[in-house]
């Protein structure tokens, strides 16, 4: 069976890709994680991010989403000074103001885990890609979804970033469908070993 392409020898993006992508999650912290690494990642390549993912973890207080949303301006420049996060300004405070938004969400929706994945049934979407070209970079529910997250005051949400966070969080399931990985080949896998 051939694995996706695109993590490539990066042996971080493999993890990534072994581990996390497309693995369907409702734990809060580790969504709002995606969120704010989605967003940090506008304009710049996935693999530098995941490279700064354990500097987020330690300045966001391993995305303790009560505690983004209460840092200043000062906070927010010191974490800019002193870790090795993404140093654009107006996405380091998009973490609060998007941890602000979170917390309105958790209070109307009981999570906002409940929230997202009403989109889609609380299933996800399986897709039967044959080769990785086929992927679309936005979708209809990402373009609603982006609209949707705006009008509630989140940042860097944009259709691109929302596909690739449904992505990282397991609403779509887009491994190629040779890929060990793919929701069907793992169930096939199960079922041959009897598990």
């Amino acid at each position: 069976m051939e694995t996706c392409s695109w993590p490539g020898n990066n042996p971080i993006m493999q993890k990534y890709h072994d581990t996390e992508w497309c693995i369907p999650t409702t734990f809060e912290p580790y969504i709002f994680e995606m969120l704010t690494l989605e967003g940090a990642q506008a304009g710049l390549s996935w693999s530098i991010v995941l490279a700064k993912r354990e500097a987020y973890q330690k300045a966001f207080n391993n995305f303790d989403i009560s505690y983004c949303s209460t840092l200043t301006d000062n906070d927010l420049t010191h974490l800019r000074e002193h870790y090795t996060v993404i140093k654009h300004a107006a996405k380091l405070k998009s973490v609060r103001s998007n941890a602000q938004a979170v917390l309105k969400i958790q209070e109307e929706f009981g999570s906002f885990s409940n929230f997202l994945w009403q989109y889609v049934d609380f299933k996800p979407l399986i897709n039967h890609w044959d080769n990785e070209g086929q992927i679309p970079a936005q979708s209809a529910l990402s373009i609603q979804i982006s609209k949707d997250l705006k009008k509630r005051g989140f940042k860097f949400i944009g259709p691109v970033t929302m596909y690739s966070f449904m992505q990282a969080i397991g609403m779509v399931d887009d491994h190629v469908t040779s890929c060990p990985y793919h929701t069907l080949n793992k169930e096939r896998k199960i079922i041959e070993n009897g598990i």
